[in-house]
């Protein structure tokens, strides 16, 4: 096991740094409606050095054309992912066949294989929610702790506390006073007396 400590922060891989395989996150909302929020943390997690190291997001919009059924795609996703992040907002989506969004899906899906889930739902009230949307919220509080968001900011600093608590959570990061572990190495005998 290999340990790089930086101003009291470890960081902790199986080994050579380098060699670590991100953690994979599954990015799910109405894409229209969260355009900006989803460009803003897929720039955030690409650009962020802690971030980028230890996850890669899943952004639906970043598949190139295929020959593929997109709901087949997204769900094979969801079932790869390590974490799933649900943004919840006004909006319900299209519905397939059996009146069901790909998002509602995608959160079946997490659901049923175990993944660990983070949800974020945009302001506003219950009443400029679409039902569905409104019952797809109130489903998913009922097992989680949800965070609310505003603005694409909100949502960073949000999701960054989320993954920095995951990442504690699995040992595979670790905080600690800088000075504790300097005072531990160093006795007083060894301080110089002298003055200058």
């Amino acid at each position: 096991m290999s340990n790089r400590r930086s101003s009291g922060v470890e960081a902790v891989s199986g080994g050579d740094d380098d060699d670590m395989t991100p953690l994979r996150l599954f990015i799910s909302s109405v894409p229209g409606e969260f355009a900006e929020e989803r460009a803003a943390l897929r720039d955030y997690l690409r650009g962020d050095p802690l971030m980028r190291r230890y996850f890669e997001a899943f952004l639906f919009e970043d598949v190139p054309a295929t020959d593929r059924r997109p709901d087949a795609l997204y769900l094979e996703e969801v079932e790869r992912c390590d974490l799933y992040v649900g943004l919840f907002g006004r909006e319900y989506g299209s519905e397939d066949d059996d009146g069901v969004s790909p998002t509602e899906r995608e959160f079946d899906r997490a659901e049923a294989l175990g993944k660990h889930r983070l949800i974020f739902v945009k302001g506003g009230s219950a009443e400029t929610r679409h039902p569905r949307m409104q019952a797809l919220i109130d489903r998913a509080q009922a097992d989680l702790v949800r965070r609310r968001f505003n603005t694409p900011a909100d949502l960073v600093a949000g999701l960054y506390a989320a993954l920095v608590e995951y990442l504690e959570g699995r040992e595979l990061l670790r905080w600690g006073p800088f000075r504790r572990g300097c005072r531990a190495r160093t006795r007083r005998s060894t301080i110089s007396t002298a003055t200058t």
